[in-house]
């Protein structure tokens, strides 16, 4: 909404203070400016509010505003005094207004930094959350503005108010003057602040999810008059899945004599219902839709599925429709599935919702499943179907304008009938707070991602989100080190999501294989050893071995305390007459099941070939059973850095009493459980797996989640030593003088002294280079140093190229600097091409690089590798999210697959990790507090047996990109 005219003109008007909101109940709410055009929408705000809140507001009986009234709290300057309101469907619930004052309290200007704050809230929208949405908002606009407190008096009898303040997390002062309750908050984000924000924005989008999912009454818009379309086909998916609430059919052409439809009301319109729908399923031409959406939102709808295609999938016409869909729906305060979505399923029982175009609902199960594709999720229907696996919840959100896989990992986190999410996403809207989400909800149930379009290098159609510069490979570090398992194709996912939803986490890599089939063993050892896995000897039951010798084999396998996990290999039984018996499946699974229920908590696969019934009867047992009592957290792994890999060990940590995603843990006297006493527990489903491969590759990645889960228990620190080394404010300062009042945005490289400088502010010390246009100028300079010294060349093409002969080393005197340096000239071209230096000799060691750059979607990255040809060819590099732990800077040097020469490969002299870890949270912690910092590369780091020396250093400078993911939350505009 712009501005009139008389608007002051010294201030544009803020557009960026703009935002969608979710409320604490699920809605949508938007926040914007207040404007001179407001003042009608003002009055009626205002007639709308309880003489108790306007009394609160006031101090005073206060039945209405004065035209002087409305004339100033609709006419602000967006500096001194700002006006905040929130809206839905255009009309005002909420508003918040700051002034500015001085130490007196009087109006003021800048440079006063504090300001005087009121709310007023509408009485029917009190505790929905508005005036906390209203604070995060009016709070970033004043810190924008220079104002870095707020003030605020508050009867004491507003309890609500005081609370809002209270709960926020800034700090805060009070004190009780002249019969009120006078506040002071510092409006520097806090730990605690953040944490409350987000906290509060888990809660308000889980909800507005399961909204979704759970409605009480469904109204399919689009249902045709004929067999058939995809409206009426929606319709006859609830009622056969029993959906429990109400199902009504609308459609604007229904003959007005029309009053039902296979069994269920139909209407012409929603107003002809007569209660309030909670979800509306759209099936109507793209054309029709804004129509239906204004229908929805004028009675009351909570949230819509748009199945209707045409939209941004069909170029930038149908882009500009997708975007005004969802503005129209985002002012009535209705979310979004959609559009050219596939629909939405709930399994609960109490719910059984099929709002899709799936036509049959899946079995109730553990599983929760988002995909952005219909494709792909009825792929995935078909094949959790097809191996008995159950769901608890689908959603295919098609073009992803609005609700998207974070809104889904907020619900799944709360969901209790959730066990393991499925992911399919084909872009990320908005990576980082993917991966603080995804770290959360992965610290109790597994999370698993397949991610398409993965090299193409454009989004898919309809998905605008930021460019991301950064390799696939990086995108799966990434993700593994917020603890989600990154798998490749769908099948994987499949497999992977089977497994963990069925069976306890493993305590470690070490596998027991055990089976009618010595060849089909050695395949799956194999594979173990392929996977990282520790697998001991495959144990042949020969091909005459019966079910109860499979069932005595597991149970002796899974009460071994060396053992962490069974895979038990099973081909069909040749009887007398020498044919394969493939009908014993049913017998050999109860077998199984009966071994698993009384012996102690291991997860169990099954590699089968061509047993009929088998993998059926081992997903019955329960697929719709109810969830099994979980713990917290996990057994807790020993503090400290992850131990060194070796080229014969995988770099796995064993622990023991570690609890699976739907298990309880070996320690721990679970309801329905058997340990060592006898007691029986439920057994859960047992996947089965046609290949070996896949049941390892599924064991393998819960394995790896496990001990993921297991650290994340005791979380890694920042290590105090980082504050008493570091300059802040001086990096801060020469960061500012480097970049001056007027910053080129496209930023600017610093010289080598000036990256020395500011990498020294935070105890990165950089071996000083002196520049050597000329042999009598490299011979002052080695003097200058001292011999030994390195003459190299720092042209673009040769540098860090010692394989080009770009660097020469140990020159011990001036002899040999003359000669290496005639040829230099001779081999590579003249001295003002290759631009060389000196520089004096470092200590031997392993030469390794260490960058940090900021990626505009995934934010601020830390990355490791060895120096040199070889490590960039095979891409052998590490990365980690900055701020780095002391964990992460561990995990980092040790998760290369060189890394085992860092600690003695061959017999060599292992060298200072611990000096190289403290470097990497340096310069994690450099940029993360210089976001102007944008890129770093320190190459070579000599790694030597003690210390290490950095012999070269570049820097680049630009202004701060934005941090979307630190402001007010706020709902995603693509």
């Amino acid at each position: 909404m712009e501005p009139s005219p008389e608007q002051s003109p010294h201030h544009a008007y803020p557009d960026h203070w703009e935002a969608d909101v979710v409320l604490r109940d699920g809605g949508t709410a938007r926040i914007r400016p207040i404007t001179t055009d407001d003042a009608e929408r003002l009055v009626s705000f205002y007639e709308q509010v309880s003489d108790e809140s306007k009394y609160y507001r006031f101090f005073a009986p206060y039945p209405r505003l004065s035209d002087r009234d409305v004339h100033r709290f609709t006419h602000h300057d967006y500096v001194d005094r700002v006006g905040l309101a929130v809206t839905i469907g255009g009309e005002f619930i909420g508003t918040v207004r700051y002034d500015r004052i001085n130490d007196q309290g009087r109006p003021a200007s800048a440079p006063a930094d504090e300001a005087e704050v009121a709310f007023l809230v509408q009485d029917a929208h009190q505790g929905r959350g508005v005036a906390s949405a209203l604070l995060e908002h009016i709070a970033a606009v004043a810190r924008e503005r220079g104002i870095r407190r707020f003030a605020a008096e508050v009867l004491p009898a507003n309890n609500k108010m005081i609370k809002v303040f209270r709960d926020a997390g800034y700090t805060q002062r009070r004190s009780f003057e002249d019969g009120s309750v006078h506040l002071t908050l510092d409006l520097e984000p806090t730990e605690k602040s953040l944490a409350v924000q987000r906290g509060r924005e888990q809660r308000a989008e889980a909800r507005s999810v399961q909204r979704l999912l759970a409605p009480g009454s469904v109204a399919v818009i689009g249902t045709g008059r004929t067999p058939g379309g995809v409206g009426r086909t929606v319709l006859r998916n609830l009622l056969a899945a029993d959906f429990t609430g109400r199902t009504y059919a609308v459609n604007r052409a229904f003959d007005e004599g029309l009053t039902t439809l296979d069994g269920v009301p139909a209407h012409r319109s929603l107003g002809e219902i007569d209660e309030q729908v909670d979800l509306a399923v759209i099936a109507v031409p793209a054309h029709r839709v804004p129509e239906a959406v204004a229908d929805c939102g004028e009675h009351g709808v909570q949230g819509l599925v748009v199945l209707s295609a045409g939209y941004a999938e069909r170029g930038s016409a149908g882009r500009e429709l997708q975007r005004e869909l969802v503005r129209q729906a985002r002012s009535y305060g209705m979310r979004i599935i959609g559009p050219n979505a596939f629909g939405i399923i709930n399994t609960a029982e109490s719910v059984r919702l099929n709002a899709s175009l799936a036509p049959e609902s899946p079995a109730r199960g553990r599983i929760g499943l988002f995909t952005q594709s219909g494709a792909i999720g009825i792929a995935l229907l078909s094949g959790l179907h097809r191996r008995g696996a159950g769901l608890s919840s689908f959603i295919s959100a098609g073009n992803r304008a609005d609700v998207s896989g974070n809104d889904f990992l907020q619900y799944s986190f709360e969901d209790q009938d959730t066990d393991v999410a499925l992911l399919y996403l084909e872009s990320l809207g908005n990576p980082r707070k993917f991966t603080r989400l995804a770290r959360r909800t992965a610290a109790v149930k597994p999370v698993v991602v397949v991610k398409g379009a993965r090299h193409s290098g454009t989004n898919p159609p309809g998905h605008a989100v930021p460019v991301s510069r950064i390799p696939d490979a990086t995108v799966s570090a990434l993700m593994r080190q917020a603890g989600v398992i990154r798998v490749d194709t769908v099948t994987e996912m499949v497999d992977a999501g089977l497994l963990l939803a069925g069976q306890p986490l493993p305590a470690g890599p070490r596998v027991a294989i055990l089976g009618n089939s010595e060849s089909l063993g050695l395949l799956t050892y194999d594979a173990c050893l392929a996977e990282g896995l520790r697998p001991r000897p495959p144990r042949d039951l020969t091909t005459a071995a019966s079910p109860q010798d499979f069932r005595d084999a597991l149970a002796e396998a899974l009460a071994d305390s060396t053992c962490d996990a069974v895979i038990v290999t099973a081909i069909p039984w040749v009887g007398e007459n020498g044919e394969a018996e493939t009908g014993d499946g049913e017998v050999l699974a109860a077998a199984l099941h009966g071994a698993a229920a009384k012996s102690p908590a291991k997860p169990v696969a099954v590699v089968h070939v061509e047993i009929g019934g088998l993998a059926e009867a081992l997903a019955a047992a329960s697929s719709t059973a109810a969830p099994r009592t979980r713990p917290t957290t996990l057994a807790a792994q020993p503090s400290g850095p992850p131990a060194a890999p070796t080229p014969t060990e995988p770099a796995t940590v064993e622990a023991a009493g570690a609890s699976g995603a739907s298990g309880a843990s070996g320690t721990e006297e679970a309801a329905g459980t058997e340990e060592a006493d006898g007691i029986e527990r439920t057994p859960g489903r047992i996947p089965a797996y046609p290949a070996a491969e896949r049941a390892v590759r599924a064991l393998a990645e819960a394995v790896k989640y496990a001990q993921w889960r297991r650290q994340a228990a005791t979380p890694g620190k920042v290590p105090e030593f980082l504050d008493e080394t570091t300059d802040e404010p001086g990096a801060a300062a020469l960061i500012d003088t480097l970049l001056g009042a007027t910053p080129d945005p496209r930023g600017r490289p610093l010289t080598h002294d000036e990256a020395r400088e500011l990498l020294d502010r935070y105890g990165i010390p950089v071996r000083p280079t002196l520049p050597a246009p000329d042999p009598e100028t490299a011979v002052a300079a080695a003097a200058r140093l001292g011999y030994p010294v390195a003459l190299k060349t720092t042209a673009p093409h040769l540098r860090h190229r010692a394989d080009l002969g770009g660097v020469r080393l140990d020159l011990a005197d001036e002899d040999a600097l003359r000669r290496a340096y005639g040829e230099f000239t001779e081999l590579l071209g003249k001295p003002a091409e290759l631009l060389p230096v000196v520089q004096s000799m470092a200590p031997r060691g392993v030469d390794t690089v260490v960058r940090a750059s900021i990626d505009a979607a995934a934010g601020a990255i830390l990355s490791f590798g060895l120096a040199g040809a070889p490590s960039e060819l095979l891409g052998d590099t590490a990365h980690r999210l900055v701020p780095a732990t002391d964990r992460d800077a561990a995990e980092l040097i040790r998760s290369i697959k060189a890394a085992p020469v860092l600690f003695g490969w061959r017999g060599s002299a292992p060298v200072d990790t611990p000096a190289l870890e403290e470097l990497l949270l340096r310069l994690s912690r450099l940029v993360d507090d210089h976001p102007e910092v944008v890129s770093v590369a320190l190459e070579p780091v000599v790694v030597a047996p003690q210390g290490l020396t950095v012999l070269g250093a570049s820097v680049r400078l630009a202004p701060p990109p934005p941090r979307g993911d630190l402001g007010p939350r706020r709902l995603p505009n693509y």
